[in-house]
């Protein structure tokens, strides 16, 4: 089906927006979408527990608005998922440069705008994530300053928000009915806040900028209001282990993003990354080889069988 945002009807109880089982209606735009996400006032809070984001909703869905004394309702309907995509090419750096240039283009069609595209990167524990994230912000700067005449900003344009800092505190694990069964297990989806995340990831929608915390190391802990993603950050690159996870709050989250991408990698040479990766930290080959077994690789194996809920999936390739 495709939805019209141009002609809503309007009852006592609901908002409805004329859509074609035959595809005759026309589709939504990006910037229309986004404009009817900000306009939802202010005093309005949204019940994201039984409904779908407003700017990528399920099929037959609805996204509930409550209002003090009253509730409305906004029904959607959106077309059928669009077959999904691989990416497949022979070096590192074309990975960073096809994706950047994908992202470039949709930059191009929203620089008028005050909306933003966000896209939400998966994969397990040694994908890759981080760089692939990191590289493509770098190549879409580079590119938006290589535009002549640009309107909007002149500075950055792209960004990443790392999943990370949605971590919950050690304070916080201690006071889990198994503490040192959580400490064990972190990095696991219980041991993140993801109701935070999402409420990070409303008022980016909804406000256009917002403060985020970041992951330090060496403490171990969150660091608050750490990551500032502004209203001149037009493309946003959201990454971590469990975006596209189709349980709880995750679910919701998976709703925000305009594009969806996975790091495919054997499951093996991901595992072979994370061992280096905290042998490097310090930890001891016997600890840290535990860690993978007890704790990395389940985390990897559950996030693998999230790949499919990916518009597009990204061969990993070794440097």
């Amino acid at each position: 089906m495709h939805l019209s945002l141009r002609s809503p009807v309007k009852t006592p109880n609901c908002l409805l927006f004329s859509a074609s089982a035959s595809g005759c209606a026309p589709r939504a735009t990006h910037n229309e979408w986004h404009q009817f996400w900000r306009s939802i006032p202010p005093n309005i809070n949204i019940n994201m527990k039984a409904s779908a984001s407003g700017l990528l909703p399920l099929k037959s869905s609805s996204l509930s608005l409550q209002y003090s004394n009253r509730r409305q309702k906004v029904l959607f309907c959106q077309k059928q998922q669009a077959p999904l995509q691989s990416l497949d090419c022979r070096s590192i750096e074309e990975v960073y440069d096809s994706l950047a240039q994908r992202l470039f283009s949709t930059l191009l069609q929203i620089q008028d705008s005050d909306s933003k595209y966000i896209v939400g990167l998966a994969g397990p524990p040694g994908a890759g994530k981080s760089t692939v994230a990191g590289e493509v912000v770098c190549r879409i700067n580079l590119l938006w300053s290589k535009v002549p005449l640009k309107k909007g900003s002149s500075g950055e344009v792209a960004t990443v928000l790392p999943m990370d800092g949605f971590h919950l505190y050690r304070s916080q694990l201690d006071q889990m009915e198994d503490p040192k069964e959580a400490h064990a297990r972190r990095g696991a989806p219980w041991t993140f806040n993801p109701d935070l995340l999402l409420k990070c990831l409303y008022t980016l929608r909804k406000e256009g900028s917002v403060y985020a915390p970041s992951f330090d190391h060496g403490v171990g802990d969150p660091v608050e209001n750490d990551i500032h993603v502004s209203s001149e950050h037009k493309i946003v690159i959201v990454e971590g282990n469990y975006l596209l996870l189709e349980e709880d709050t995750w679910k919701e989250i998976s709703l925000f993003f305009d594009e969806k991408w996975f790091i495919d990698i054997d499951i093996d040479i991901a595992m072979e990354r994370v061992l280096k990766r905290h042998i490097s930290t310090g930890k001891e080959p016997d600890v840290a080889a535990w860690r993978i077994q007890y704790n990395d690789r389940p985390n990897a194996e559950l996030i693998m069988r999230s790949k499919n809920k990916a518009d597009l999936v990204i061969q990993s390739i070794d440097v």
